[in-house]
């Protein structure tokens, strides 16, 4: 499934809040940095993702209406298997960096962060190289050779992003959290900017040469169409990225011996199979799509290329879908401390208050989404990524929507996993979250006929993983944190998304401008139902703008 990002998108962005690490020694008391960053990094915070899922959305659909449905498929395809290796590295190299510098003395964090920036600098160049070379049989285990190019291209954004990604792990450590979030939303608006312009300027030179125009065709240039234009814009934008944060923050001085090298990737590894764990969930439905829908198509007596617009049509049905899960890692940055904090002072009582409010309120917010995007999912496709995506994708929207909220709510378990201390019982369940779902997949999707079936079996094979995962995940909070949420809740909650769906799905199709109606339509049937079965009262408001304000 695509991240997010962070959500997720295929570039997973910093969250500064989230990775603030504990104050170096000679730092002001937790609590002053609290006061006095933390709120307006946790604002940075909240505006960025609004600023991030805003983005990616014009994103995608300026790629999708230049591009076509085809080529915008394998584009996805590509961005979604490098995601897999670069977010890791990303997310890990924030972590790490930010870390030492803020455990180093103030003399001592020039010389800290040269130190870390080298050690950082090989993994990324190793990393990249590595990309590159392998690129040619992943795009044969997919069943995509026509975007090994396009694989090829992107082990240049590996290197670019592990040598940002150290440069913002600094900013983060330095708790320079508004620096942070700014370098970040100019990240997101460059890569925007590079894959759009890439592919508008290379899909118009290739259909000019097509139309028989005059123009060489040789070399590499010749051979780029518009998604490898696309990722060619890409790189322009992550070296520009690049190149703005060494500007912002710098490289620090030479002559450093700490941190250690053994001591940091100790501390890295672990950090790095995780988060290749999550990705791989993330991505493994869409993977698995583009493999088995090129073997149908091969059995059909079609390229497989053919695939190319089964798997643009899953991935405009994604963007949808990947909604609540987007928002609602927000909420972590709020929970994850609370929690953590009551769990340090032995309150078991107020962990369980916080985690059962908190995985609550995630569900209403999940329910809300969810009811509304599965209920009018033919609509919002047509209305953002036009009829083609919308005929194919739209079935396999409806209930692609119910799994993810699922991860929605698995994300936020995960987190409350994580802030207890507990993080070996997160990383059991992400992977028994994706063992589920790739199994599900090979199981009910591989074989079937070339069509629309791929794209909702998938997403029925996704669903059935992550609710089993929900569960299990569901199971260990309550015997780590003592409860979550309540019974009767979930019941409530459940039957107003069900109700709300169902009504969507009776509506009358009307065309794009009634699907504007139709949503907040269904939104007020939805907060109608909770309010009706009194699971939603003023106390929750109260609640929520407590939330707002941390």
């Amino acid at each position: 499934m695509s991240a997010a990002p962070s959500a997720p998108s295929e570039e997973a962005p910093s969250t500064p809040e989230a990775l603030d690490p504990a104050p170096p020694p000679d730092s002001p008391p937790p609590g002053h940095v609290t006061a006095k960053k933390a709120g307006r990094g946790g604002a940075a915070v909240a505006a960025a993702k609004v600023y991030f899922i805003l983005v990616g959305l014009v994103q995608q659909i300026a790629l999708k209406r230049v591009l076509g449905l085809e080529a915008y498929g394998a584009l996805s395809s590509a961005l979604q298997a490098a995601s897999i290796a670069y977010n890791p590295l990303v997310q890990t190299s924030i972590q790490g960096v930010s870390r030492v510098v803020a455990s180093a003395k103030d003399d001592e964090r020039p010389r800290a962060l040269r130190r870390a920036l080298s050690a950082h600098a090989v993994v990324a160049l190793v990393a990249g190289a590595l990309f590159f070379v392998f690129a040619e049989p992943l795009g044969r285990w997919m069943g995509a050779p026509h975007i090994v190019l396009s694989l090829q291209l992107l082990s240049a954004v590996m290197v670019a992003y592990g040598l940002y990604a150290p440069l913002v792990g600094a900013l983060n450590g330095f708790h320079r959290f508004l620096a942070q979030a700014g370098l970040d939303a100019l990240a997101a608006t460059l890569r925007t900017v590079g894959l759009i312009g890439g592919a508008v300027w290379f899909a118009h030179r290739a259909a000019a040469v097509a139309g028989g125009a005059s123009g060489s065709t040789s070399g590499l240039l010749g051979r780029l169409g518009g998604a490898e234009g696309a990722i060619l814009g890409f790189v322009v934008a992550a070296t520009l990225i690049l190149l703005v944060s060494v500007f912002l923050v710098g490289v620090g001085k030479p002559g450093g011996t700490r941190p250690s090298f053994r001591q940091h990737f100790s501390f890295l590894f672990p950090l790095l199979l995780g988060q290749a764990l999550l990705n791989c969930l993330f991505q493994a439905d869409a993977l698995l799509l583009r493999r088995f829908a090129s073997e149908a198509a091969t059995t059909a007596g079609m390229d497989v290329t053919a695939a190319d617009a089964l798997v643009g049509a899953y991935r405009a049905a994604q963007l949808f879908c990947f909604l609540p899960y987007q928002l609602l890692m927000s909420i972590t940055f709020v929970l994850f401390p609370m929690v953590a904090q009551a769990a340090a002072a032995s309150d078991r009582t107020a962990v369980r208050r916080y985690v059962r409010n908190g995985i609550r309120l995630a569900a209403m917010v999940t329910g809300l989404l969810v009811s509304v995007v599965s209920g009018l999912s033919y609509g919002l496709i047509d209305l953002v990524f036009g009829a083609d995506a919308a005929q194919l994708g739209g079935g396999a929207a409806r209930i692609l929507a119910l799994g993810l909220g699922f991860l929605a709510i698995f994300g936020i378990q995960t987190a409350v996993l994580n802030s207890l201390g507990y993080e070996r019982a997160s990383a059991w369940v992400t992977g028994l979250a994706f063992v589920l779902v790739v199994t599900a997949c090979f199981v009910g999707v591989r074989g079937q006929e070339f069509g629309e079936i791929l794209l909702v079996r998938t997403a029925w094979a996704t669903a059935a993983g992550l609710t089993i995962a929900t569960c299990a995940a569901g199971w260990a909070v309550r015997r780590t944190a003592g409860g979550v949420i309540a019974l009767s809740s979930a019941l409530r909650i459940g039957g107003a998304l069900a109700l709300t769906t169902v009504v969507g799905v009776a509506l009358p199709a009307g065309g794009k401008l009634l699907t504007l109606v139709y949503a907040p339509v269904l939104a007020s049937v939805y907060v109608t139902c909770l309010v009706l079965t009194r699971e939603l009262g003023s106390a929750d408001l109260a609640q929520l703008k407590a939330v707002i304000r941390r």
